[in-house]
């Protein structure tokens, strides 16, 4: 092995005194390994690569010692695995597969055999490069995707720079020719160490990487050293280059962000003709850069080499003409259907070039991936956080072309090394020393039967996943239930209020109730159209677009001394209960109809808008204007948005309208017995009491109730339900409807 030196680019992250506490427990150990390697995406992808050890484990029938190959599960990631993520089977009977091996046409059959020679009780799926790790000769084996890696594996001349990189590193990394992960990869990896004494380390030809150890230890730092000095290595002719992909060819856009959201309801909405999806868009200079560069067009329609790449970014990009110097916003727009529809249609010629009788149904022929120049990169996928990833695996891939590019010098070999054979090689695809796969390797991998086994493992999704609420008034009460109710059932959320630490707080906790990334908050005021403006524009640019506006917000004012409102305050809860609401469809309006996807809005009235009582004109009578502004904006958003709104009895609990003064007046005014010591929670309680007693049903109005009825609405089991105001009152006579 080489002699271990300290690292430029990649961080020794290994600590002795942790690793020595668990140093008895192997499995313990390879998750520990394997985490540090995941926490640097330059070093892997998420959900990418695969760490090994092979351990001994007393046998559940005989009680004696055996080998066993614990390694990473199918679907896992590295930095999250924990100790129950690693598939656990005897090495021995892996070892017997090669005997019932009938060769490379009949290779996927072996993967039925793996659940067979599972260890003990194990039952983690295991993945297809088991048998790589099975068959090397070694203790402890990483198989990474690192991107300077991943660069000199897909460069036409990237055998002859990897005998330029173990001269002058001291290394003996073989290279192995391109071929589809599995058994017949296996053996081929398992000949090479065989035939090349002292190796250490193997490139796969457009894959991935392949170091090892004698220890955990051993194996991580042989890991981030090579892949440290490979880094070094492109860095170099990197620097001699100058300029990335041929040099820029317009300049990133200076409102990148206005424009992003002003396009991409259009663009989402463009590629969510089979399902809807979810967006993340990046700016990062690597994005732009490449965005930007005379040689993106043609980079982007080879698309990436790597396989984990692939399976995240499809075949290849859709790279979206445009000329910001020269072109509007509005050409954009009108542009992304028509190219979205070439690239369909592209697509659908790729799979039904490749696909047999037996190959997986065509998925999805939309993009995943989408380049503009001077804006960026923007990513798909059916929820936040695999779009982000997504987009992540493209500049990694971004990573990977420039270093093949600077690696260029002179005329590409041929045969390219990536290739077993020179027929094979005319398969493959070069531009300035990049090669991709070839059209029909990437089809074998994106649409392999064990990939689609994968896809049909995964659970259902939720009732609301891929879907995008704005929650105005989402700090509390109501609004604040509704918002947890939809990310319990899978939708993003923005939640949006006055109350900044409020919002942050609902948001932290619809996070937990769905998923991290799936929940934001922003302020916003309800009297300003402005302010609704930008919290339109900020869902837009967190998730895409928007499927479904709640508003529950609203003031209900109270009078002076003198019993009567000013007439300030009168004219503020018009505008806020009115208007507000008004302004709300109209900025978001727009959203709709770029997208054209059906949605739905959701505004929260009162049983008082029908019922008339003395002291509450302003708020009773704004209510009375709202049930009709729902229907007003029933027919006007129709037939794509569906306007409905919820009438509830009073709500105490949780509302900022019952703040302790405003119970207490009205504990007052209805006689009932209190004491100044009782808590406010204990007041509210009293008075809902009373309130529920008036109803048919005797039972209290809760916002949970509310959030449920306005998340029927917002669904599609209300999909021909528009125009309409539903009572959540209890059964209130007064209020019902005249």
């Amino acid at each position: 092995m080489p002699q271990i030196r300290e690292t430029s680019r990649l961080k020794d992250l290994w600590n002795e005194e942790h690793a020595k506490k668990m140093a008895a427990n192997q499995l313990a150990m390879l998750r520990y390994r394997s985490n540090l390697l995941g926490a640097d995406l330059r070093i892997t992808n998420f959900g990418g690569g695969n760490t090994s050890s092979k351990i001994e484990l007393p046998d559940p029938f005989t009680g004696k010692n055996v080998r066993v190959l614990a390694v990473k599960g199918s679907g896992g990631d590295l930095g999250s695995i924990t100790e129950a993520g690693f598939a656990l089977l005897y090495l021995d009977r892996l070892e017997a597969l090669k005997g019932l091996y009938r060769g490379e046409p009949f290779e996927d059959e072996m993967v039925g055999y793996y659940p067979l020679a599972a260890f003990g009780e194990n039952r983690v799926a295991a993945s297809i490069d088991t048998p790589l790790h099975a068959f090397l000769p070694f203790p402890h084996v990483d198989h990474l995707h690192p991107d300077w890696a991943i660069a000199l594996a897909a460069s036409a001349n990237g055998k002859n720079k990897l005998d330029e990189f173990n001269r002058l590193f001291g290394h003996s990394i073989v290279w192995v020719p391109w071929q589809r992960p599995g058994f017949d990869l296996a053996l081929l990896i398992e000949k090479a160490v065989r035939e090349n004494p002292g190796t250490d380390g193997i490139i796969l030809g457009g894959h991935g990487l392949f170091t090892w150890g004698m220890t955990q230890r051993e194996c991580y730092l042989n890991s981030i050293h090579i892949i440290d000095q490979m880094g070094e290595f492109i860095e170099r002719h990197q620097a001699k280059k100058g300029a990335r992909f041929g040099g820029p060819d317009g300049a990133p856009v200076q409102d990148r962000q206005g424009i992003v959201a002003q396009i991409l309801p259009t663009l989402r909405g463009a590629l969510s003709s089979t399902r809807r999806v979810i967006a993340h868009y990046s700016d990062d200079p690597d994005a732009l850069t490449f965005a930007g560069a005379k040689w993106a067009r043609d980079l982007a329609r080879l698309g990436t080499s790597c396989p984990d790449h692939f399976l995240r970014t499809r075949v290849c990009p859709m790279f979206l003409s445009w000329d910001a110097n020269k072109e509007t916003v509005a050409t954009l727009k009108s542009r992304i259907q028509d190219q979205v529809n070439e690239y369909r249609a592209a697509y659908k010629q790729y799979y039904e070039s490749f696909a047999t009788p037996d190959s997986p149904k065509l998925r999805d022929s939309n993009p995943s991936v989408v380049i503009i120049p001077g804006l960026g990169l923007f990513g798909f996928g059916k929820n936040k956080k695999e779009a982000r990833i997504t987009t992540e695996f493209f500049i990694n891939a971004i990573h990977v072309m420039a270093g093949a590019n600077a690696l260029e010098e002179g005329k590409a070999p041929s045969p390219l090394p990536q290739a077993r054979t020179a027929e094979q090689s005319k398969q493959f695809t070069e531009f300035h020393n990049y090669v991709a796969l070839p059209r029909s390797e990437a089809f074998r991998i994106e649409y392999w039967a064990l990939e689609e086994a994968k896809l049909q493992r995964m659970p259902v999704e939720a009732e609301f996943s891929r879907k995008i609420f704005l929650v105005v008034g989402g700090a509390n009460g109501i609004g604040r239930e509704t918002a947890l109710l939809l990310a319990k059932k899978g939708a993003h959320v923005v939640v949006a209020d006055f109350d900044l630490e409020g919002v942050k707080e609902v948001a932290a906790e619809a996070g937990r109730l769905g998923s991290p990334e799936s929940a934001a908050h922003t302020a916003v005021d309800l009297g300003s159209s402005q302010s609704l403006l930008e919290a339109t524009k900020f869902t837009i640019l967190q998730f895409g677009g928007i499927d479904g506006i709640v508003n529950t917000a609203a003031v209900y004012p109270v009078a002076g001394a003198e019993g009567e409102l000013s007439d300030a305050l009168w004219a503020k809860t018009f505008l806020v209960n009115v208007t507000g609401n008004y302004w709300l469809a109209r900025e978001t309006a727009w959203v709709f109809a770029d997208q054209n996807l059906p949605a739905a809005m959701v505004l929260a009235s009162s049983a008082n808008a029908v019922v008339p009582k003395k002291g509450s004109e302003a708020y009773d009578t704004s209510k009375t204007a709202l049930n009709h502004l729902i229907r007003e904006l029933a027919i006007k958003l129709s037939p794509l948005v569906r306007v409905n709104g919820i009438a509830p009895a009073t709500v105490v609990a949780g509302s900022t309208m019952f703040p302790r003064d405003r119970v207490i007046q009205s504990l007052e005014k209805y006689k009932i017995a209190f004491s100044e010591t009782e808590s406010t929670g204990e007041l509210r309680s009293k008075l809902a009491d009373f309130y529920a007693q008036r109803t048919l049903t005797r039972l209290r109005i809760l916002p949970q109730d509310c959030a449920s009825a306005i998340v029927w609405l917002a669904g599609e089991a209300s999909a021909k339900t528009t125009g309409h105001v539903i009572p959540v009152d209890g059964g209130l006579p007064e209020a019902f409807l005249r």
